[in-house]
């Protein structure tokens, strides 16, 4: 792994491959490992001729873990994408984010539109415009010494997932509840670069992908078939819809 500076905290990344650049964002409780190389993504994006960009967000793998909320907004979270870029030098790049890595890509492509060519935001949707979304039974499981207490299916998963994962919970659950606040929808207006939404046929997390991606200039979806949340991100289905987007 390497590292680079981002507002205080040092975080980490691994590159492969070389080529035209791509950032991949992971999800929440997961790490650069488990999202993009245990899946095959980055296997896939070298034989196809890119070089792969894959940090470890704040509060996650072998980046920094703050523990205060105040440190995980979206904004903060994509502004390290930035700092990223600029630690490589590079001036623009594609970018690929899945479920909170996803909702950290619009905002960045919403506030940073010059630095990015193509986004592609997975593992999100129409749910993201809910509003009021409830965190506390999350939380509540990432934090509780006695995980046979958890009742939430929900929340549940979320525990397991961060415990295989071996993650900070103090810091899961700062981050877990700052982005959990209402989405700026807004700010999808802004977004001038081709924009690609996936989303798995059986995902109630995400909700479908069209309705988001109608709210986005000009952006299209994709909907992978028989998938939820969890199977969507190493599914066949969505890596060709991705190479086929970079391609065109």
């Amino acid at each position: 792994m390497k590292y680079f500076d981002s507002d205080g905290l040092k975080l980490a990344y691994r590159m492969v491959g070389e080529g035209s650049p791509i950032v991949l964002v992971h999800g929440f409780a997961s790490t650069h490992e488990v999202n993009w190389v245990a899946t095959g993504w980055s296997r896939a994006l070298v034989d196809a001729g890119r070089r792969v960009i894959m940090p470890d967000g704040r509060g996650h793998g072998a980046s920094d873990k703050p523990h205060d909320a105040a440190d995980y907004t979206l904004e903060a979270m994509a502004g390290d994408v930035i700092a990223l870029m600029d630690h490589l030098g590079e001036p623009g790049v594609d970018l690929m984010g899945y479920s909170m890595g996803g909702m950290v890509s619009l905002v960045a492509a919403a506030t940073w539109p010059e630095r990015f060519d193509r986004v592609i935001a997975a593992g999100v949707g129409e749910r993201l415009l809910d509003k009021d979304k409830e965190s506390a039974s999350v939380v509540d499981a990432l934090l509780t010494d006695d995980p046979s207490s958890i009742h939430s299916p929900g929340a549940k998963l979320f525990r397991t997932f961060a415990d295989q994962n071996k993650q900070d919970h103090l810091a899961l659950a700062a981050c877990f509840e700052a982005v959990r606040d209402d989405f700026p929808a807004d700010s999808l207006a802004r977004i001038t670069r081709p924009v690609l939404i996936v989303a798995g046929e059986t995902d109630d997390q995400a909700g479908p992908a069209a309705p988001l991606a109608a709210r986005i200039p000009g952006a299209t979806s994709f909907t992978v078939p028989k998938r939820d949340h969890m199977r969507t991100v190493g599914d066949h289905a969505y890596k060709d819809a991705v190479l086929k987007f970079l391609e065109e």
